[in-house]
């Protein structure tokens, strides 16, 4: 079930807020707790120090108990210094941060996009797109039908859309607003056509009341003066004519709801006016607009105070022209206050929408996977949510110190680094990232106290094996013997190695006597592999080089548990060179009979094979190649045959996709001890250290 939908729109002025009061509103008789979020806001004026009108009108007109702070993560210009400075990812994690926030304190979060005022249209839509992936949140997606044919308007919905379905969003509702009536029943017909039954449409007439600014808004965008009533700027603006003509002409163009935009000397014109507003015959004045900066005579003014229920009156100094021009640009917005106009919005919203079905899509809505900005956030509030001490054996590494300084930096967990103390600090500061003795254990196994304890535990446990007591204290001043003894002991909750060690020297010593958890025979190792769209889980690429089917089985068994630890749903998928019963041979038999034992020891997993890498993840050929399995063309867990082809298809991946490798990760040893690789990043330490933190958590 998905607890937030996303509002995006593809234009400036689409009416936004009729969807999200509407949805608000709907949700409020759902939920007890609904919260409001708009990652990018764009403050009244342009000032951060003014709030965001529709944040405003949200969080008052529903008394949602949310403080404003807390409603968006960056105003439209800081978002823009962070994209234009290439900072995407930043501008990302701070986003989820924020919405997490929201989500864990509320049933439902109504997601709000961009205004698309002041940046390109193109560079707002893309980073609409970004956000709503990046939360795996499904999309409401709003086009405007102002200004356009019906064919413009057809044509502009079916390809948004395919652009927000090749951004790999989830678009759950196509929503037309201010569509011109005349043009409702053929849009309504063309769209419902070319669309798939699972897409909710819904095709909203303009309307001139929602469109009208108001009295006050004409007089805020104008910078004017009130002269005369304040109780009336409710009123609404549908037309505004100038009063520079003789007064029976004047007349006869008055409408309703009409602006009268006149010189502040015409005293006729507003006479007039206000007279025709009284009268029975004549339409129902908003306001005027005295331009000039000329204010009424003395008179004048002292005649107007004397009548009743006298409509606004703005002064302004810019002439008649200037002031036309600008009250013809202005763009009405439902704004705090505006109780009229916000009620009229939830009313076309229940109107126009099928509310029921919206709830029930929204109810059984499930996301494709995790995407790795998230799966990244997730690391990071796991580890942070307990935390763990983790050693590190190769403190001589720059990467490691570099990795550690940050670590630290986060308060994310505690930190043991192996190597001589001087060494370390001095080095750490060379780098620009001193370390504070007071905040990191630097512990220098050669000279250290634990050594004689140490040696003798692992004499006493390896004795059979021939490892007398001298023997035990050579070992122990390796690194990894000293740093795997740490965990053992009880002194860290786990170890990650690797960067300046092979796999074998680093895994060694936990396989001598930290050993495998029970029921497990194998060790095997995952790696998180973060693709452009999800994450997906790759297993065994480091360190079994041709297991047998029972060891091919657990791996895959062991990996799903590993998946589902870490936020995403297994489907696993056993590849090999052919699909389903097409291939013979002993490699595709192997993985055959590894299947089937899955199946038979975890009736409760999805896993399908042999079946070929295509297969697993490209939903139109897994259909075609294996028709109604579920886990053909959307597999998040792939099992290798062997250690060959695993790791060499993870490099290639990693390679030439950009994919983020985050692992190895070891499993089913008792407590967490992690391989790096020797040509890992300073990321792959960090992220690295992360897993080893939540999975010390589960141990």
């Amino acid at each position: 079930m998905s607890k937030a939908v996303y509002i995006a729109t593809a234009e400036p002025y689409s009416g936004k807020s009729v969807l999200t009061l509407g949805l608000v509103n709907l949700l409020l008789g759902q939920a007890q707790k609904v919260g409001y979020f708009k990652p990018i806001i764009t403050p009244a004026d342009g000032s951060p120090d003014q709030p965001d009108a529709h944040i405003d009108t949200v969080l008052r007109h529903f008394q949602l108990p949310q403080p404003y702070a807390d409603t968006y993560a960056y105003t439209g210009q800081q978002a823009l210094r962070l994209l234009e400075s290439g900072r995407t990812g930043q501008l990302l994690d701070t986003i989820i941060h924020r919405y997490k926030q929201i989500e864990e304190a509320h049933d439902f979060v109504v997601v709000e996009g961009t205004d698309f005022v002041g940046t390109g249209l193109a560079l707002e839509l893309d980073l609409n797109w970004k956000v709503a992936h990046t939360l795996s949140i499904p999309v409401m997606l709003l086009i405007s039908g102002l200004g356009k044919t019906a064919d413009q308007l057809v044509d502009a919905a079916l390809s948004i859309r395919r652009d927000a379905e090749n951004e790999d969003v989830r678009v759950l509702a196509l929503v037309l607003n201010r569509v011109p009536p005349e043009q409702l029943a053929e849009v309504q017909a063309r769209l419902a056509a070319q669309l798939s039954p699972d897409t909710l449409l819904a095709v909203i007439p303009e309307s001139q009341a929602l469109r009208s600014p108001t009295m006050r808004e004409i007089q805020e965008q104008l910078g004017g003066e009130l002269l005369f009533g304040h109780e009336l700027l409710a009123n609404p603006v549908d037309h505004f004519i100038n009063g520079a003509m003789q007064v029976p002409n004047f007349l006869l163009r008055l409408q309703e709801n009409v602006l009268i935009i006149t010189p502040g000397d015409r005293a006729d014109i507003m006479l007039t006016a206000l007279q025709a507003n009284s009268s029975a015959n004549y339409p129902r004045v908003a306001g005027l607009v005295l331009s000039g900066g000329y204010r009424p005579e003395e008179s004048v003014l002292r005649l107007i105070e004397g009548l009743p229920e006298v409509v606004p009156i703005v002064l302004v100094e810019p002439g008649t022209f200037e002031a036309t021009t600008r009250v013809g640009r202005i763009q009405s917005r439902i704004g705090p206050g505006q109780e009229s106009k916000i009620r009229l919005a939830i009313q076309t919203f229940e109107r126009h929408f099928d509310t029921a079905r919206l709830l029930q899509e929204l109810s059984t809505f499930a996301p494709r996977g995790l995407t790795p900005h998230m799966f990244q956030y997730q690391l990071l509030q796991g580890a942070r949510a307990q935390r763990k001490r983790i050693v590190l054996p190769e403190g001589t590494d720059d990467r490691v110190l570099l990795a550690a300084a940050r670590l630290l930096e986060q308060d994310v967990v505690e930190l043991i680094i192996l190597g001589e103390p001087d060494q370390i600090l001095a080095a750490a500061r060379r780098l620009g990232r001193p370390l504070d003795p007071a905040r990191v254990q630097l512990i220098n196994p050669q000279t250290s106290e634990l050594a004689p304890e140490f040696a003798q535990t692992l004499h006493e446990l390896r004795q059979s094996k021939g490892v007398n007591l001298e023997m035990a204290r050579d070992l122990m001043t390796d690194v990894s013997y000293f740093g795997s003894m740490l965990v053992y002991k009880g002194l860290a909750d786990g170890m990650v190695s690797g960067a300046a060690h092979t796999t074998q020297h680093t895994i060694r010593p936990a396989l001598q006597f930290i050993k495998t958890k029970p029921g497990v025979s194998v060790v095997s190792s995952v790696f998180f592999m973060c693709l452009p769209d999800r994450v997906a889980v790759f297993g065994d690429c480091a360190v079994n080089p041709n297991p047998t089917a029972a060891q091919l089985a657990e791996i895959a068994i062991s990996s799903a548990e590993s998946s589902r630890r870490f936020g995403i749903e297994p489907r696993i998928a056993m590849l090999s060179y052919s699909s389903g019963t097409s291939g013979e041979g002993t490699d595709v038999d192997k993985v055959r009979e590894a299947t089937a034992l899955v199946r038979q020891l975890r009736p409760d997993l999805l896993v399908e094979g042999p079946i070929q890498y295509d297969a697993a993840v490209d939903l139109a050929v897994g259909q075609q190649k294996l028709p109604g399995s579920p886990v053909a063309g959307q597999a998040s867990v792939l099992i290798f045959p062997d250690l060959n082809t695993g790791n060499n298809t993870y490099k290639a991946v990693q390679r030439e996709t950009g994919a983020l490798a985050i692992g190895p990760m070891l499993q089913g040893l008792n407590k967490p001890v992690n391989d790096l690789s020797r040509g890992c990043t300073v990321d792959d330490i960090y992220n690295t250290v992360l897993l080893t933190a939540i999975q010390a958590q589960e141990a």
